[in-house]
């Protein structure tokens, strides 16, 4: 089977059943050893993938407040959720446009795109327990910006996706779950452990990717992250970071003393 026509299909679908069925269905001919990944397929550029109507998208600057009542808890969970939605797709993209790379690569992130599709059903489920749907509150679309910005090459996809994006996850995930465990929403405490020891793995994976890359195109690692930083993010990352976390998901003491001086 054409696993970069089955990761379109998914991609492109905007009903979030089917693309959740899409992306298992990819997931386990992959674990059944029923992909070809050396297939041809047409490559299209996509500027914005399959997603349902509703949330409504506006600038990072204008996504709903959120504080520590009730309803900016609610807020929360829906930031979250949203954030899992858009990492299906992320994942799903970097499986369909990157094409000539070893088999594990397109292994690795199908898993991931399943694993964010059973975060995006644990949240929404959750959410829908509570009376809410996903879409019921703006959102913004900054996971799917930076996937589009860096189609062009896998080595910058793989440097700024998991390994910038993601790992922010990392780094702010303790906190926000010390908030749900002192809530009435003690469940999504329970939630966020199993999606924070999946996204260690996520973000490790990023990182073999991109050693990998760089190792094979002769590149030195750190200075090649500094450059697309730059280019694609700005001078330097925020803080605060989750050193121990990104230890775990095999980010370098060298990489982790540039976080901490730049």
């Amino acid at each position: 089977m054409n696993p970069f026509e089955l990761a379109h299909s998914a991609l492109m679908s905007c009903n979030i059943d089917e693309k959740i069925e899409l992306t298992n269905k990819l997931y386990f001919d992959s674990l059944n050893e029923d992909l070809n990944y050396k297939i041809n397929h047409h490559l299209h550029k996509i500027k914005e993938p399959g997603r349902p109507p509703k949330p409504n998208l506006v600038r990072f600057q204008n996504v709903p407040k959120r504080d520590n009542s009730n309803v900016g808890m609610i807020k929360t969970i829906h930031a979250i959720c949203h954030i899992e939605f858009n990492a299906i797709n992320l994942a799903l993209d970097s499986v369909y446009r990157f094409r000539s790379m070893p088999e594990k690569f397109y292994k690795d992130w199908i898993r991931v795109a399943f694993e964010e599709a059973k975060h995006f059903k644990l949240i929404n489920n959750y959410f829908n327990e509570l009376g809410y749907n996903y879409g019921d509150f703006s959102a913004h679309n900054g996971l799917w910006t930076m996937t589009y910005e860096t189609d062009y090459d896998v080595l910058s996809r793989m440097a700024l996706v998991p390994r910038v994006l993601e790992a922010r996850g990392l780094d702010v995930t303790p906190k926000i779950q010390k908030k749900f465990k002192n809530s009435k929403f003690t469940k999504m405490s329970d939630i966020l452990d199993i999606i924070f020891a999946d996204e260690i793995g996520h973000v490790k994976i990023g990182n073999y990717w991109f050693n990998s890359l760089c190792k094979q195109r002769g590149l030195e690692p750190l200075n090649t992250f500094d450059k697309l930083l730059k280019k694609h993010v700005g001078p330097k990352l925020r803080g605060p970071f989750n050193f121990e976390a990104r230890k775990l998901a095999d980010f370098s003491q060298t990489e982790l003393d540039y976080l901490i001086s730049s």
